[in-house]
């Protein structure tokens, strides 16, 4: 291993543990008895870029928005991948005065993963429950679902019932808003 590499900090949330890792995650949901299918990719970053190198994947696809106000509250909003969403009706839906999109540090302080590879799954790395999970109601009607897996060079589809259960079972049960109407 090069010096850089053993310098280099390693990624910490804000009590100080190490986030979840890709195959503890999919441990986690097999414990549960969710079924998910993971396959791996060059690391993507952008909507545009999965477009492109995603193939056959069918189902869903998503854009993960990580917001906070200037209070400090925090949402995690994730919703179909073309969907245009106002920020400022959707933080008036949400009584979150006026948003802006969270750093990349507070990103990985709450939710343990960098931007690029935000998912509904992160929310497992929020112990304390800083953050509040927000789906768009039109997910559910996808099957499968795609996320990355907490590393943007994979791909993982789950039932969007299995979504929601996983979600439950990890203590963020979402708000599910009509992203449509706003």
């Amino acid at each position: 291993m090069s010096d850089t590499a053993q310098s280099a900090p390693k990624a910490r949330l804000a009590d100080g543990s190490a986030p979840t890792t890709p195959e503890a995650l999919l441990e986690r949901l097999a414990a549960l008895g969710i079924e998910t299918r993971t396959v791996a990719h060059e690391p993507l970053f952008t909507v545009e870029q999965s477009k492109a190198l995603r193939g056959q994947l069918p189902g869903g696809h998503t854009k993960n928005l990580f917001l906070r106000n200037k209070k400090g509250r925090m949402w995690l909003v994730t919703c179909l991948e073309d969907r245009q969403v106002d920020l400022k009706a959707l933080a008036a839906a949400l009584e979150g005065g006026r948003f802006s999109f969270g750093s990349a540090e507070r990103l990985m302080a709450n939710l343990g993963v960098i931007p690029g590879a935000v998912t509904p799954f992160a929310v497992i790395n929020d112990a304390g429950g800083a953050v509040q999970m927000v789906l768009d109601k039109a997910l559910l009607d996808h099957d499968p679902l795609n996320f990355h897996p907490l590393d943007n060079a994979r791909t993982t589809a789950i039932a969007p019932g299995d979504l929601l259960r996983f979600l439950e079972a990890v203590g963020h049960p979402p708000l599910i808003l009509d992203l449509d109407g706003l």
